[in-house]
């Protein structure tokens, strides 16, 4: 379904044609909303360009389309659209499909952002030409003091960014990720490789979704590039549980599973062959993390453990998929592939099993 939204077309065409859409996606956080609304109205920077501010209720079943309306009274460039299509990907597209400007901006319902956001992405844009997109750093909010082994090593499945105080150039041989909560992507970056994928998002309170690696992924690949700029600064809120060992686990789990259904080059790279269609060097990383795992069990070491577990649920959430998605295959493809394991592995050949069918073992 199509989303709807409830502006005036008398107003739309009375209004400064913007030159940043801003996308904020929400689904019943009605107690957080107001704020990030209101932070980003608030832009007060001299080089503030003209923008709008789309809130895209994904079904929310709390009172968020009432505020959003009553935003949208005081405020004309405010829009609230529905999608009724539920997940974070359809959620941003159709904020995508309404948006009038060149440049889309997003940021997240319980994101902070501050009074210069938006004068700072414009100048990080201007300074680098040709660029698809610019991102920066995501900033904790604590609800309570982290524990000691939520070091920024764990920050990923927090969805907070920093890397570092200096600009950096991402792309094809340097894929970072730029989460979505502090990202700003140029309108033809979707023309050329399409909007962010329904097969990688996440579904209301879902674990590990890899919605905006993918769609980077797919970018450089097509040659654009990016820039992390240190000065395009947010805060966002952490939600109590994300403070938990457990909540970390299933996220590595979850992330693994997607890195499976999307089959990055740097993962999907094997020399030596495949089993269960899982890349061979990621089953020496996985013994490599275990024994890493055991020697700082002995020597009490827990902080390193957790790292080397959450490497492991990596793994084990992308073997999963991958062996299901192999088991599914018909007969002859498995058959292929493990007799390309053989090859590589102990130099086995058969009449029937040419070098040239070893790539038809690909799903």
């Amino acid at each position: 379904m199509s989303p709807t939204g409830s502006e005036s077309p008398t107003a739309l065409a009375g209004a400064e044609a913007p030159v940043v859409s801003v996308v904020m996606c929400t689904y019943n956080r009605a107690d957080l909303l107001p704020a990030a609304v209101e932070d980003v109205i608030a832009q007060n920077h001299p080089q503030t360009p003209p923008f709008e501010l789309l809130v895209v209720d994904n079904n929310s079943t709390d009172s968020t389309r009432a505020i959003v309306e009553r935003a949208e009274t005081r405020d004309g460039r405010i829009r609230y659209l529905r999608e009724t299509k539920q997940g974070l990907s359809h959620a941003r597209n159709a904020g995508i499909a309404a948006a009038r400007a060149p440049l889309i901006a997003f940021t997240d319902d319980d994101v902070r952002v501050g009074p210069d956001w938006l004068a700072t992405i414009m100048r990080t844009v201007r300074a680098h030409p040709g660029v698809s997109v610019v991102g920066g750093r995501v900033l904790p909010i604590w609800p309570a003091p982290p524990p000691s082994w939520l070091t920024p090593q764990h920050w990923g499945p927090l969805a907070l960014v920093d890397y570092g105080e200096q600009p950096i150039r991402v792309d094809a041989g340097n894929p970072l990720c730029l989460v979505g909560a502090n990202l700003a992507i140029a309108r033809s970056a979707f023309d050329l490789v399409g909007g962010f994928s329904a097969d990688v998002q996440r579904v209301r309170d879902s674990v590990g979704s890899s919605e905006d690696h993918e769609f980077l992924l797919r970018l450089f690949g097509a040659g654009g590039f990016g820039i992390y700029d240190p000065g395009i600064v947010v805060h966002a809120a952490v939600q109590p549980d994300r403070l938990e060992c457990a909540y970390h686990r299933r996220w590595h789990t979850g992330h693994g599973h997607f890195h499976a259904v999307m089959r990055p080059e740097y993962l999907e790279r094997s020399n030596t062959g495949r089993l269960f269609d899982v890349p061979a060097h990621m089953y020496r990383s996985a013994l490599c993390d275990a024994a890493s795992w055991a020697k700082a069990k002995l020597r009490r070491d827990d902080a390193d453990a957790f790292s080397c577990e959450m490497r492991l649920r990596f793994f084990g959430g992308f073997f999963g998929t991958r062996r299901q998605q192999f088991l599914a295959l018909p007969s002859e493809q498995r058959r292929l592939q493990w007799r390309a394991l053989a090859r590589n592995v102990f130099g086995w050949r058969t009449g029937d099993a040419p070098e040239s069918a070893a790539p038809e073992a690909q799903p």
